[in-house]
C-alpha cells in the first residue's frame, strides 16, 4: 500500500533514475519522487522529461559540480527543518561519477537520514552482461581527459587482478582505446558496452586491437559508454590448450543436441570470454588439427 507523503521520514533519498529506458526505474523511485518536497537533480531540464512522462509534480533544483558547494548546504538546512530531499543524477545511481558524493557526506555528518533507492547503474549492467569475470572488479570511473595523465592511470592498472570498468566519452574512445593498447597490449580482453537499455543499445567483444580498429572505421560514435577490460591473467590472446578448451566446449554443446554450430560457437565465445570470431579460428584450427574427429575426409571415409 502507499504511503501519503506525511509518512515519508525527511532525510535525503538517493534516488536512481533510468540510463536510457524509461521502463528502467522502479515504483518506489517514482514513489518518492511524488512525495519528496524537492528534487535535487543534476540538470533540471533533463529530469523534468522524465517527471513529465510520469506525471510527477514534485519542484525541482538544480544540484551539479559547479553549484554543490553552496547548493549542499542549502539541502542540508532543509532536512533538517523536516523536509524530504530526492538527490538524482541524469541517469544512473546519483554519486557515481555523478554530483551527490558531497551532500551524501555532509548529511551523514549532521547525523541525518540517507536512504538509498536502487535501481539502474550502467556499470553494473554492462559488468554481468560483459562475459568477463565477475567475482572481483574495479571501477575506475572515467579517465584523464589528457593523454598523458589517462596513460598514468592505465600504467598504475596495468597488472590489476581484477575485471576492471571504465566510463568514457564518445568522443574520447578511440584516444582510449589507443592508450589502453600501449599499455595494456594489443590483445588484453575488453568489452564495450553502447547506449544501454536504449533501442541501439550495442556491446562490442574483442581484444583491445579489433575493437579500437571497429571504431575507427565508423564515421561517428554516439552515446554513453562503458568499456570493461579483462584482466591480465586472463585477458590476453589464449594459449594452445586454452584453444583446445573452447574447442571441447564447443563439442560438448553440440554433441548434447541443444545447439547447433553456430549457437555452439555463441555460447563458447561468450563463456571463454573471447569474440565471435576469434571463436571461429579457433574452432576451424582444430578441425585442420583433428579432421577424423570432425567427419574426416572423403577418402578417409
Amino acid at each position: 500500500m502507499a504511503q501519503n507523503p506525511s509518512s515519508l521520514a525527511p532525510g535525503l533519498y538517493i534516488v536512481a533514475t533510468p540510463i536510457g529506458n524509461l521502463e528502467d526505474i522502479t515504483l518506489r523511485a517514482l514513489r518518492i519522487l511524488r512525495e519528496v518536497n524537492l528534487i535535487a537533480c543534476e540538470d533540471t531540464r533533463h529530469t523534468q522529461k522524465l517527471l513529465d512522462h510520469f506525471e510527477i509534480k514534485t519542484p525541482t533544483r538544480s544540484y551539479h559540480q559547479h553549484n554543490e558547494a553552496a547548493r549542499t548546504a542549502e539541502l542540508i538546512a532543509q532536512i533538517e527543518d523536516g523536509r524530504r530531499i530526492a538527490l538524482v543524477s541524469d541517469a544512473g545511481m546519483p554519486g557515481i561519477s555523478d554530483p551527490g558524493e558531497r551532500v551524501i557526506h555532509a548529511a551523514i555528518e549532521r547525523g541525518l537520514q540517507v536512504i538509498s533507492i536502487p535501481g539502474a547503474s550502467a556499470l553494473v549492467s554492462a559488468l554481468v552482461a560483459s562475459g568477463l569475470p565477475t567475482e572481483t572488479f574495479r571501477f575506475a570511473g572515467f579517465l584523464p581527459a589528457r593523454s598523458g595523465e589517462r596513460r598514468s592511470v592505465l600504467e598504475s592498472l596495468a597488472n590489476a587482478a581484477e575485471t576492471m570498468v571504465f566510463y568514457e566519452a564518445p568522443h574520447r574512445i578511440v584516444e582510449m582505446l589507443t592508450d589502453l593498447e600501449k599499455i595494456f597490449g594489443a590483445d588484453r580482453r575488453i568489452v564495450i558496452a553502447r547506449e544501454l537499455t536504449k533501442v541501439h543499445e550495442e556491446f562490442l567483444r574483442g581484444s583491445i586491437a579489433e575493437l579500437r580498429g571497429e571504431l575507427e572505421s565508423r564515421p561517428a560514435i554516439k552515446g554513453e559508454i562503458t568499456v570493461i577490460v579483462a584482466t591480465a591473467q586472463t585477458g590476453t590472446n589464449k594459449p594452445a590448450q586454452s584453444a583446445a578448451d573452447l574447442s571441447t566446449r564447443m563439442r560438448e554443446l553440440m554433441n548434447c543436441g541443444a545447439l547447433d554450430e553456430k549457437s555452439a560457437l555463441k555460447q563458447a565465445a561468450r563463456e571463454f570470454g573471447v569474440s565471435k570470431s576469434e571463436a571461429y579460428r579457433e574452432w576451424q584450427r582444430s578441425k585442420i588439427a583433428s579432421p577424423r574427429r570432425h567427419g574426416g575426409t572423403e577418402k578417409e571415409k
